[in-house]
């Protein structure tokens, strides 16, 4: 049976006990009348908060899905495994294909469409194979405003949103992830490596591994919040504005350019407004 974690006062005036507390329980109601469910796992905030949240309600009967693809960074992969066996979450790995699929690799503004929806037709599959009648994913109440194809594909086949469906926001996950003592907590916002690619110029396999690359170098120098945007022979790094200091310094510029010239950019650049989720879709606005 599922089990409220005990809490301790919430972290901000705004994310109050009793709400989280009724939230959380809404959560694992919702996750307890489905039974069994496949969670569609990245290792993100989001959907370890969920995967854990499923194992609270539903012990064995849920079981954490990660894509594998060239989509998602392999030191990903890792921190989903890691969480998994450190909190008794069944996971398995399901192949993906969308790199096939000329809709996907040509990059228009409904490319997370095309992922999600190979994603779930493969786990569409699965369900049928063993029975399991749900699958569900981490978008929560603050995701619903932003350009987000993906969603589009959830709805079609019918995955369910139970973060949605019991309110809660990234800020209210964070807490109840943090009050449960998940490392996750406060793990930065992370997106797949196609998203890094701008609109129109095609996603490889080659492109995405480059992206890795770059942002595994950037990791490895310190920088927690970052992305690596690709632009053909320019590369565009955005960095978290409380790290442009540690960014601007000239011997760091110096590293940046040891970094990407090797990679295959001709220019490297620093984006002087810093890291924001989604920059790429500022091009759709416009």
């Amino acid at each position: 049976m599922a089990t409220l974690v005990q809490l301790a006062p919430a972290a901000s005036p705004s994310l109050r006990e009793p709400d989280l507390r009724r939230k959380q329980q809404a959560l694992f109601d919702i996750l307890k009348e489905m039974g069994q469910v496949f969670v569609a796992y990245s290792g993100g905030t989001d959907s370890a908060y969920l995967a854990w949240a499923a194992v609270q309600a539903l012990g064995p009967n849920a079981i954490a899905i990660t894509a594998d693809s060239a989509s998602i960074p392999a030191s990903h992969k890792r921190d989903a495994e890691q969480f998994a066996a450190q909190f008794q979450i069944r996971h398995e790995y399901i192949e993906t294909f969308e790199f096939d699929n000329p809709d996907y690799v040509k990059n228009d503004k409904n490319r997370c469409f095309h992922c999600k929806d190979e994603l779930f037709s493969r786990l569409d599959k699965v369900c049928a194979e063993r029975g399991v009648a749900h699958v569900v994913y981490g978008v929560n109440v603050d995701d619903l405003g932003d350009w987000r194809p993906g969603q589009g594909a959830a709805k079609a086949h019918n995955v369910k949103a139970p973060l949605v469906d019991a309110g809660l926001t990234k800020a209210e996950i964070r807490e109840l992830s943090r009050l449960a003592g998940l490392p996750t907590w406060d793990r930065p916002a992370a997106a797949c490596l196609s998203s890094r690619i701008p609109y129109g110029t095609e996603v490889t396999k080659e492109r995405v591994k480059t992206v890795e690359d770059g942002e595994e170098a950037l990791k490895a120098l310190g920088f927690r919040q970052f992305r690596t945007r690709f632009h053909g022979d320019l590369v565009r790094v955005e960095i978290a504005v409380d790290e442009l200091p540690k960014a601007l310094d000239p011997a760091m510029a110096s590293k940046f350019v040891d970094i990407f010239k090797p990679l295959g950019f001709h220019y490297v650049t620093l984006d002087l407004q810093g890291y924001r989720q989604g920059s790429l879709n500022e091009a759709i606005a416009r």
